[in-house]
């Protein structure tokens, strides 16, 4: 009687343990650090839940949303960009200085100035990436050294326009549009972030050259002989790439009022860290927007409860690098439990 009871709890236990490997290897380990964080930082600060504060939490997640959309294009594609944090600073230099500029020469044509600051930063920006896409694709320069060498080149060139110095001089109807203007209670840039997402959605998921990326990650030699134009593809990766950090770049300067060179610092790292934890692949060929979105998103809740809770913004870095850690182990503990579920 005994051994059959122990036998059926036992039977009971692996059913359940069974059912929870399955769940991780649907879902990622995302959603339950979601939830884990939301409850921790709820229970230390009672302004965490709070409308205002969540809203605030999306408004500065924006940025690194749209630099992490970005991102994922890489690393399907089995790349990553580490130049993104520069794409934003000199996009925030050259965008600045050339509104600035216009904004002086024609102080009446206040929105052309801003068009033309927006239009020169976010070329600046890409121009990083047509030629990390050309190191990349053209030249088989590994994805690591091209966007470190051009994140060191464009730091630099970013620096030398501006001599370490903010740029101000740019018209107040930028930033109180882009920065800080709000359209029924919803920051602007929200709604930026929210056309990019559908636009990136659809072309992904929707056309056929949006499925080349994912094919190009999963397999490069059997994409290229499919007829898929690899070469193409990853020269139009790290243009994207950049072209979405580049936007980002410029919501950003609205934000701050000044265009400044050391911006961005910290985006390789959590636009990487916000993929992986949203379960893309390392590998390539894996992921998912709506989940990278989340990622951010996530990675805004956790600076948001750290802020709340007074911990120091060193320390904070170092949450960050160990959560990168662990998403990267759960990925790999992710892909032991998809090979023990079909044996």
């Amino acid at each position: 009687m005994m051994a059959s009871q122990t036998d059926a709890a036992a039977k009971e236990t692996k059913g359940f343990v069974i059912v929870l490997k399955r769940l991780f290897v649907r879902l990622g380990i995302l959603p339950f650090l979601l939830a884990i964080a939301v409850i921790v930082f709820a229970l230390i600060s009672d302004n965490f839940l709070t409308g205002r504060n969540l809203m605030n939490v999306m408004r500065q997640s924006v940025y690194l949303t749209i630099v992490s959309l970005g991102q994922m294009f890489a690393l399907l594609t089995g790349g990553f960009d580490l130049s993104v944090g520069t794409v934003l600073a000199l996009t925030s230099v050259v965008g600045a200085l050339t509104m600035a500029s216009a904004y002086a020469a024609m102080p009446d044509a206040v929105w052309l100035a801003i068009l033309l600051g927006c239009l020169a930063g976010v070329a600046a920006g890409s121009l990083i990436g047509v030629c990390n896409g050309i190191g990349v694709a053209v030249f088989n320069v590994s994805p690591f050294m091209m966007s470190l060498g051009m994140a060191s080149i464009g730091f630099g060139v970013a620096l030398y326009l501006t001599g370490g110095v903010p740029v101000y001089g740019m018209p107040q109807e930028f930033g109180d549009s882009f920065g800080f203007g709000t359209l029924l209670g919803i920051p602007t840039p929200l709604y930026v972030a929210a056309v990019i997402l559908v636009a990136l959605y659809l072309f992904l998921n929707w056309t056929p050259f949006g499925r080349y990326f994912y094919a190009v990650g999963g397999n490069i030699k059997a994409a290229g002989l499919s007829g898929i134009n690899t070469r193409l593809t990853l020269f139009w990766t790290y243009v994207l790439c950049a072209m979405l950090a580049a936007i980002s770049g410029m919501l950003l300067t609205a934000r701050l009022d000044t265009g400044e060179a050391n911006i961005g610092a910290s985006m390789p790292l959590e636009s990487i860290a916000a993929c992986v934890i949203a379960g893309v692949s390392l590998r390539g060929g894996v992921g998912r927007l709506e989940n990278v979105v989340l990622g951010a998103l996530f990675i805004g809740i956790v600076q948001n409860g750290m802020n709340l809770a007074r911990i120091e913004s060193y320390l904070q870095t170092v949450v960050l690098g160990a959560l990168l850690i662990l998403a990267v182990i759960a990925d790999q503990i992710r892909l032991r439990f998809v090979a023990s579920l079909k044996d």
